[in-house]
């Protein structure tokens, strides 16, 4: 099977050896994904809705490149360093996910790349 790695051009993919996302057969893996935008800014600082919406925006964005949709994702994991936050990070995915119901975590670390992030997700999609 054909394997297609896509980038985002972080600095961060060459130096710890990680792709945006990868494509295998009619599987796409989401690498993952906290709330930076294009240029490395934060996104939605200390507001854990708006880091899970842009998050979801960014995997989405992804997908399309990959020829997938949000449509196809079967399973996302939300790692947070807030559990008790957990109704404003399930209130974003439940804004994109609430008729796909992909299958889901939450689970809460003890810290993410840098203490402005509040959350990170992964995705898996498979095309039909």
């Amino acid at each position: 099977m054909e394997r297609i790695n896509y980038s985002s051009g972080a600095k961060w993919e060459d130096i710890v050896g990680y792709s945006r996302a990868v494509k295998v057969g009619n599987i796409i893996e989401v690498t993952g994904t906290v709330a930076v935008d294009e240029n490395n800014n934060l996104v939605g600082e200390n507001d854990a809705y708006e880091q899970t919406r842009f998050i979801i925006q960014k995997i989405e964005k992804v997908l399309q490149n990959a020829g997938a949709s949000l449509n196809d994702i079967v399973r996302t994991r939300m790692f947070v360093t807030d559990i008790a936050r957990w109704e404003e990070y399930g209130k974003a995915h439940g804004e994109f996910f609430k008729n796909i119901k992909p299958c889901t975590s939450m689970i809460e670390v003890k810290g993410l790349i840098a203490p402005e992030y509040l959350i990170e997700i992964e995705a898996t999609a498979i095309i039909n």
